[in-house]
Formats: structure tokens, sequence, C-alpha cells
């Protein structure tokens, strides 16, 4: 082990509100307060933050971390259960929970609600996405190593890390998701973590079309690593290095799978 890992906290049962659920539940903008509350608990659902299974906040809390009204939280929410990606339970333990498993395939909000349609990807939608992720998670893993994080920023980031590294392959993809958006959070941009988790969104999209396979993961719990170390020891320049490098792993298997 690094000195850098010897002095980084364990981060054994930290859970704040950096790694559960609310990490995208944050106040909606412009006037599109259905479409945008839809978006942000499909993203909440599709990128794992909410596991399959799991129950989402009362729909008193949703309205208030998203700043909408408890009817445009309903709205949202039975347009979920309609797709096939929530279930409404009634009674003293009930509320909405996460499919399982949640459905896939691409996932767009059309007139009749959320509808799911088999991803296809062609040559110019991977490069578009893979070119757009290395600008977005590269420039974030940066600047994240060049801000002064909080002590409970720093546990956030090594359970995250952790977690992921202990994650079985049905849980993986969730808590690799997790782990890059919580990188993004770290960047202390809002709207760049709203960004990196729609393009987030496509490259889910993409390697649900693609094995896991096991080599992959072992040589991405290496790089994670890496970059979560570089992170912490304010190095952003091997920060950006490593992270480019681990993109450039995902985007060579997506080309190879994919054309």
């Amino acid at each position: 082990m690094t000195e850098a890992a010897a002095q980084a906290p364990e981060g054994e049962g930290v859970l704040n509100s950096t790694l559960d659920g609310s990490l995208l539940l944050r106040p909606v903008r412009g006037g599109n307060a259905y479409e945008e509350t839809v978006e942000r608990l499909l993203q909440t659902i599709r990128l794992g933050l909410v596991p399959p299974g799991g129950r989402l906040a009362a729909e008193r809390e949703l309205a208030l971390m998203l700043d909408v009204s408890r009817d445009t939280v309903r709205d949202a929410i039975q347009s979920l259960v309609d797709a096939g990606f929530l279930e409404v339970r009634r009674g003293r333990y009930g509320g909405a929970f996460v499919s399982d498993p949640v459905p896939t395939g691409a996932a767009r909000l059309g007139r009749s609600g959320v509808e799911t349609t088999p991803a296809t990807f062609n040559a110019d939608d991977i490069r578009d996405v893979l070119v757009l992720r290395e600008i977005l998670e590269v420039g974030a893993a940066q600047h994240a190593a060049e801000r002064p994080l909080s002590s409970t920023e720093r546990e956030s980031l090594w359970a995250a890390l952790h977690e992921t590294k202990k994650a079985t392959s049905d849980d993986y993809r969730r808590l690799d998701s997790r782990l890059h958006l919580l990188i993004a959070e770290m960047a202390g941009a809002p709207s760049l973590l709203n960004q990196v988790a729609q393009c987030r969104m496509r490259i889910n999209e993409m390697l649900d079309g693609i094995p896991l396979l096991s080599p992959n993961i072992a040589h991405s719990d290496e790089q994670h690593e890496r970059i979560v170390l570089a992170i912490l020891t304010g190095d952003s320049e091997q920060a950006a290095e490593e992270m480019r490098a681990h993109l450039g792993g995902s985007a060579s298997l997506l080309r190879g799978f994919l054309g």
C-alpha cells in the first residue's frame, strides 16, 4: 500500500448525501419542472444511485430537494411507474420503490410518458459520447484534485472507491457510475455534475450491449484507485492523466464491441 493510501480514511460505513440517492436530486431550473423532475428521477434510477428494490425518498422530501410541487413529483413518479421503473406500495412501509430488474434500453420522455426502446448506436454516436465524456470527466478529475476537499468529502470518495472494489458483477456498473458521479461532484460545479450524469446515461446504454469482463473490472479497480489517490493528494495533473487512461480503456471496449 502506498503512503497516501495508508493515510487515506477507511470510510467504512460512511453514508451521506454524496453516497445516497440524493446526489442528483437538486433544485430543477427552468420552466419545465415536470420534465426535469422525470429526468432527475430517471437518472437516479438508471445510474443506480438507488439500487433495484430500494425506496426513493418520500414525495414531500423529493419536492423539497427538487424545489417543485408535490403534484409535480407525484406526476413524475406515476410516469415512471407506467414505464416500469418504479413500483408504488401503500401502507406504513410503503413508498416508491425501484423496480427489480430496472428496464433496459434507451429511456426517453415522449408524449405518452417515459418510453424505452432498443438502444442502437452507429460509429458517429459512439465517437460523440466518448469525446464528450473525455472532456467532461478528465476536467472533473482535474478540478476535484485542485479543490480543498472537506474531511467528509474525502471520506465519501474513499468509501465509494472501496464499495466499487467490493462490488459483485450485478452491482459493479451501478457503483462504478456512482463513483464517477461523485468525482464530478467534487469538482464543485453543479452544472458539470448534471452534464456528466446525462453523458453517463448514454454510456451505460452502450455498456449494456457488451459483456462485463473480469480482467477489465480488475484493471478498472486499479485505475479507480490511482484516480482517487491523485485527487486526495491534490495532484491535478496526475488525476487528469489517470482519468484519461481509464476512459481510454472503456472507449476501446465500446469501439471493439459496438463498432
